[in-house]
């Protein structure tokens, strides 16, 4: 084969491993049924201006507290605000934290096991008593701690969020690592002089991915639950904006004359949740080379 069929040859391959495992995602129903909810979550966060029948922050003190039915299709609140309208554009707010937590934890958690794992000694003992005091603490509390200390915000969550969701991923790439460290093709790396950094980065980390993958689109449906508590407390985003965790403590004082207040935007994230913990599922059964 010359070198100029050889890029081609890779791409058919990638191609070709990509279909297989599309193939085994969409073989799950359960899998299937959480695609869909995040699709259609992706959907109306991309076209929420147009999706929405009202203005989300327009007050209507004449229209409060209605309940569902055509006007208003999941009812309005104590303002008047038309629900339907807040949910959707909720859900901006919801990617927009899930999204920029797992950026930044992704890549802290997996530097910081893979680091540990590879030299061990005192560089694994000193990451991992940092990260074994972060765990220690319950996510949703040690997210207060740092939101109490940074101040309410949506941003301030978001960084709170982050901080308490990054050990669990440094965890499972360090034992990714401590089993491939002393791995045959890791070891002819060291011998042909291949510095630690490049056998970290062109060996040890595209094998951590896939289970650093699912961890982390399981880590979703808990950054969801973590980021609406913190705004059902008030420390999250901040009113007027429709954030799901916020709408449920503005409807707790109305819901037991006013359900929708609470149970709609509580089965939001309900449904979201449990739609990314299906795809981590199914995603674990894909890239799981145990499960061929």
């Amino acid at each position: 084969m010359s070198r100029s069929d050889m890029p081609h040859s890779s791409l058919q391959a990638l191609l070709r491993d990509l279909s297989h495992g599309l193939r085994r995602l969409m073989r799950n129903p359960l899998t299937v049924s959480g695609v869909v909810v995040i699709a259609v979550l992706l959907a109306v966060a991309l076209f929420a201006p147009w999706i929405a029948t009202h203005d989300p922050l327009a007050q209507d003190l004449a229209g409060a507290l209605q309940p569902p039915g055509a006007a208003h299709w999941f009812g309005t609140d104590e303002f008047g605000r038309d629900i339907f309208s807040r949910l959707v554009h909720g859900a901006r707010i919801t990617l927009y934290i899930v999204a920029l937590v797992t950026v930044v934890v992704g890549p802290i958690g997996l530097a910081v096991g893979v680091t540990s794992g590879y030299f061990g000694g005192w560089v694994d003992t000193a990451f991992m008593r940092v990260t074994d005091i972060f765990i220690s603490f319950p996510s949703l509390v040690l997210a207060l701690a740092f939101v109490a200390a940074l101040g309410p915000g949506l941003d301030h969550a978001v960084l709170a969020i982050a901080l308490t969701a990054w050990p669990p991923i440094a965890r499972l790439a360090r034992a990714e690592t401590l089993s491939l460290r002393k791995a045959d093709f890791i070891v002819v790396a060291q011998l042909q002089g291949a510095s630690a950094l490049r056998i970290l980065v062109r060996h040890i980390v595209p094998l951590c991915l896939p289970s650093v993958v699912v961890r982390l689109t399981m880590n979703m449906a808990g950054i969801i639950l973590t980021a609406a508590g913190l705004g059902f407390l008030g420390l999250g985003a901040q009113a007027p904006l429709p954030e799901w965790g916020a709408m449920i403590s503005e409807g707790r004082r109305y819901m037991l004359d006013n359900w929708w207040m609470v149970a709609v935007p509580g089965g939001a994230i309900l449904l979201v949740s449990l739609a990314f913990n299906l795809l981590g599922d199914g995603l674990y059964d894909v890239l799981d080379p145990r499960s061929e």
